[in-house]
Order: structure tokens, then sequence, then C-alpha cells
């Protein structure tokens, strides 16, 4: 049995692939630092309405978008923690673009390419799930006033849409810079 194990270790060995410093265009700063600013916004969302919100609030919305689980109002903090770990987490990701997966094969000559491509990818979507913790964020706050009622049908299908669309394109983009 061992043996088998370190047969499939053996045969399976990571692709050699340049390691490339990138250096950002101005697209890819305003991009990063819309992202930090929309993270910063998520967190003084919270700061400025922390105390106004009642002990108990909508903890988690179902696929309609309605509350389905109620939780104490510190439950709040658990959307900002989250958006900035995974912001944080994909910001280091970022800076190792010789690790990701790509649909190609990484050469020496379609490295810089598909590099560019891939770290674009991760800032925007950085960006879009910092935007999406806000806007729950957002939505929770008046709901759990009862002056608001859900996210609304519309938030998963737009939701999807924001993280899908993008990533369709860059994979189609990693194709065509192959």
């Amino acid at each position: 049995m061992f043996s088998q194990i370190n047969v499939a270790v053996s045969n399976f060995k990571m692709e050699k692939r340049p390691g490339i410093k990138l250096k950002p265009t101005l697209g890819d700063i305003i991009l990063e630092l819309i992202g930090y600013l929309s993270l910063f916004t998520l967190w003084y969302l919270i700061a400025i309405n922390y105390y106004k919100l009642p002990e108990t609030i909508p903890a988690h919305y179902n696929a309609a978008g309605n509350a389905d689980s109620f939780g104490g109002k510190e439950t709040i903090f658990a959307l900002p923690i989250i958006a900035t770990i995974l912001f944080i987490g994909m910001t280091i990701l970022n800076r190792f673009p010789h690790i990701f997966n790509y649909p190609v094969k990484i050469t020496e000559e379609n490295a810089f390419r598909q590099y560019s491509n891939a770290n674009r990818m991760l800032r925007y979507l950085k960006f879009i799930i910092v935007v999406i913790f806000g806007v729950i964020t957002f939505k929770t706050i008046p709901n759990s006033a009862g002056t608001s009622d859900g996210l609304g049908e519309w938030f998963l299908p737009l939701i999807l849409g924001f993280i899908f669309i993008p990533v369709i394109y860059y994979v189609v983009q990693a194709f065509r810079k192959a």
C-alpha cells in the first residue's frame, strides 16, 4: 500500500514555472485602492451602526434573500471579519502567481501575460467579495430595525453574476493569451 502512495507522490511533480515579479499597472493600483476603501467602509458602516442595532438581528439569509436565522447583534461582526480574512489572504496569495492553477501550460513566453491576467482577476474578486459582504451588512441594518425586508430576490443572481461572469472572462482571456 505504501509503495502505491510513494509512486503516486513521485508521479506528481509541480511543473517549474518562471518566477516573475509583476509591476502593477495604474488600473491594478486603482482596483486595489478601491478594494481597501471598500473594506474600510464596511468596518465604518458597522462602527457607526452597531449601538443602534436591536439585540437580535438577521444572521443568515436564504436563497430568496429572506432572513432564516437570527442571532445577537454581535453576529454583525462576522461579515467584516470574514471579508477581511479573505481580502488579506487573497492579497498574500496574489504575490505568488506562479503557484496558481492555470487552464494552459505556463511557459517563459506566456508567463507574464498569464500571471498578469490571473493577478487582475484575483484583485477583482477581492473587491467584489468585500462589496458582497458590504451589501449584506448594509441590508441587515435596516432589516434588523424592521424598516426593510430581506436582501431581495435579485441578490443571489446578481452576486453569482458578479463572481462568475468575470471568472469566465478571465479564463477565456487565459486561453487567448496562451
